[in-house]
């Protein structure tokens, strides 16, 4: 039987926060939904609000992701081909990024148009800019853009780390799934709200001991 891998810290160098997808198209009892969602989505969306404060608190940067699709559905490609329908289109208000993750003007803001934030965007490009070592990442879905840019950041040698209470999937059996797939791929990977804020808090003490040493 092999040897259990010790769990690595859950940052190493310097973080960053990638919000993949938290926009106003999760179902509501007025729409159909044109995507699947998991039971309890909306809850551990509302979780997302506190990671950005303490992640703001602490210094650590913030980089918000959109999904947004061309009206004349051109950039959809093989995307409508299995179970979701037309969705987060360009000028739609559920297109738009939650008001209640506080967005600000000089914040990190990218577009996608397909399922991993690194395919077709600048994100490798400011990644580089911000000397980003470790990846964490929240949102939606677990089991598409959120496994999918955690497969791509760990092709690109980061340190990835997902917050399970505060993704969710279109199933809930395509959720775990999906968070045993990443832990697969990195030990440790898999962490909580409490635990990431905790070490959030833990390098703002840090900064400010710093700044009132000097």
């Amino acid at each position: 039987m092999p040897e259990a891998k010790h769990r690595p810290n859950l940052v190493e160098g310097n973080p960053v926060l990638i919000v993949i997808d938290i926009q106003g198209g999760a179902p509501t009892d007025s729409e159909p939904a044109t995507m699947p969602f998991m039971p309890g989505y909306k809850e551990r969306m509302d979780r997302a609000p506190a990671l950005i404060r303490a992640a703001r608190g602490s210094g650590v940067p913030i980089v918000f992701f959109q999904e947004a699709h061309r009206r004349d559905l051109v950039d959809f490609g093989r995307e409508l081909d299995g179970a979701e329908g037309v969705h987060l289109l360009e000028g739609d208000p559920g297109t738009e990024i939650a008001g209640a993750l506080g967005v600000r003007p000089d914040d990190y803001v990218i577009r996608k148009r397909r399922y991993s934030c690194f395919f077709g965007t600048e994100l490798e490009i400011l990644l580089k800019g911000l000397g980003a070592d470790t990846l964490i990442l929240i949102g939606g879905h677990t089991d598409v853009c959120v496994h999918y840019t955690f497969v791509d950041a760990h092709q690109h040698d980061y340190f990835c780390r997902v917050v399970e209470d505060c993704v969710a999937g279109s199933s809930l059996e395509a959720h775990d799934a999906a968070l045993r797939a990443m832990e697969y791929l990195q030990s440790g990977a898999r962490r909580s709200c409490a635990e990431v804020i905790a070490e959030f808090e833990k390098l703002e003490a840090r900064q400010r001991l710093e700044t009132n040493s000097r």
